[in-house]
C-alpha cells in the first residue's frame, strides 16, 4: 500500500483500496492519480482491465462534495461499460457517503429520474443522458468533472454528435478527462475543441504478448463446430472467448 499511500490519497479512499485488495497501483493508475488530483485536463491512452476507473474515479471522489448536485458525469459506450464503471465508483467512495447512479436505454426512465435527484455521480451512455437532458431531468451545470471513457468506442459507434452535445452542456470551467486505447484524429478533434492543455498518460499494454500463444486449425467448414466444442471441452482456464464473422454464425 506504500506506493497507492505516495498519491497522496486520502485515509478514507486508502481504507476501501487496502480492503479490495490492491496492493500497488497500476501503471495508469500511478501516473493519472496525481494529474486528476492537480486538477490537470488528462488524455489516457490505456486498454480495459487497466485499472482506469480508480485512475479517474481517485481524483473525483475526492473532490465531489455531498448533496452538492451531479458534480461528475462519466459518458461510456455500453450499458454493460456504465453498470461495471459505476459499481467500482460505488465501492471506491463508500467511505465519502456519494450517490453513484447508472443511467442507460432500455430500462424506465422514472427510477432513473427519482435517482438523479440525489446523485453526485452520474455514469451514464450519449443517448440515455441526452434522453434525461432533453426532458430537463438532468442538470449539468454543476458538473466539475467530465469523463470520457473509451472515447474510440464511442465515436467508432457513432456517438460523436451526442458526445459534443453534452460536452457543451457541461460548465466550460470544469476537468475534462478522456481515455482511449487508441489516439487517432477523431478524438484528437474532440480534445483540441474541449480541453484545456491535457497531459497525455501512456502506457504498456495490458496484455504481454510474449505470454500469449496462438494456434490455428485448417479444418473443413462442416468440421468447425465439432472442432470448437472439442476444444471448449478440453478447456482448463475457465474463461473463453469466441468469435464470429455473422450474427448467424
Amino acid at each position: 500500500m506504500e506506493a497507492f499511500k505516495k498519491l497522496k490519497l486520502s485515509e478514507s479512499i486508502l481504507k476501501v483500496i487496502e480492503a479490495a485488495g490492491f496492493k500497488e497501483p497500476t501503471e495508469i493508475q500511478e501516473k493519472t492519480i496525481p494529474l486528476v488530483l492537480q486538477g490537470r485536463d488528462v488524455i489516457g491512452s490505456s486498454a480495459t482491465g487497466s485499472g482506469k476507473t480508480l485512475a479517474f474515479g481517485a481524483g473525483i471522489i475526492e473532490n465531489v462534495k455531498k448533496g452538492g448536485g451531479v458534480q461528475a458525469l462519466v459518458l461510456t459506450p455500453t450499458r454493460e461499460l456504465a453498470e461495471q464503471v459505476a459499481v467500482s465508483l460505488r465501492m471506491f467512495s463508500k467511505n465519502f457517503g456519494l450517490n453513484v447512479k447508472e443511467i442507460y436505454g432500455g430500462m424506465s426512465m422514472e427510477p432513473q429520474i427519482y435517482a438523479l435527484r440525489n446523485s453526485e455521480i452520474v455514469v451514464g451512455t450519449p443517448g440515455r443522458i441526452l434522453d434525461h437532458l432533453d426532458r430537463r431531468t438532468l442538470d449539468l451545470g454543476k458538473v466539475r468533472f467530465l469523463v470520457l471513457d473509451e472515447a474510440d468506442r464511442m465515436l467508432e459507434m457513432g456517438f460523436i454528435e451526442d458526445v459534443e452535445k453534452i460536452i457543451k452542456a457541461c460548465p466550460k470551467e470544469r476537468q475534462t478527462l478522456l481515455f482511449s486505447a487508441t489516439i487517432y484524429s477523431d478524438i484528437a478533434v474532440i480534445a483540441n475543441k474541449y480541453m484545456k492543455n491535457p497531459a497525455r498518460v501512456e502506457v504498456e499494454s495490458y496484455v504481454d504478448p510474449s505470454k500469449l500463444k496462438q494456434v490455428f486449425y485448417d479444418v473443413a467448414q462442416d468440421m468447425k463446430f465439432s472442432l470448437l466444442a472439442h476444444l471448449l471441452k478440453e478447456e482448463k482456464e475457465g474463461l473463453v472467448m469466441v468469435f464470429s464473422n455473422t450474427r448467424e454464425m
